[in-house]
């Protein structure tokens, strides 16, 4: 698992932004963003979540407890009428096993199918 200052500086490299534009952002000095970077402080609070902000990731996410790098903003879109892409996740969440099987199942089948192509299923 990256430490918080490892994510940040990968994130910070993959937008080109230097460590004196991210210093700016954040009111701090580029001496702070380098011990974070280099995990000799840690970001407060209210810093993770400008950073968060800035590079359109979840604090989780710099946080290392998940890879998953959706934007917070983007949880609140509708992805049907009746859907946000974060009920979404709920209502599949609260299935129980089985049911979640034939969602990603299903899932697999219209993502093959509009591709034209066909998998076999696999063998348990």
């Amino acid at each position: 698992m990256k430490s918080v200052g490892e994510t940040l500086a990968d994130l910070r490299t993959e937008r080109e932004m230097g460590q004196k534009e991210l210093a700016a952002l954040l009111n701090v000095s580029v001496g702070t963003i380098s011990n974070y970077e280099k995990g000799v402080h840690f970001p407060d609070l209210d810093s993770l979540r400008k950073v968060a902000d800035i590079f359109d990731v979840t604090v989780d996410y710099l946080l290392g407890r998940t890879g998953y790098r959706c934007s917070p903003e983007s949880l609140k879109e509708y992805i049907t009428a009746d859907y946000t892409i974060s009920e979404f996740v709920n209502t599949i969440i609260a299935l129980d096993a089985a049911s979640r099987t034939s969602v990603s199942d299903y899932a697999d089948y219209l993502k093959n199918n509009r591709r034209g192509t066909s998998k076999p299923k696999k063998a348990d």
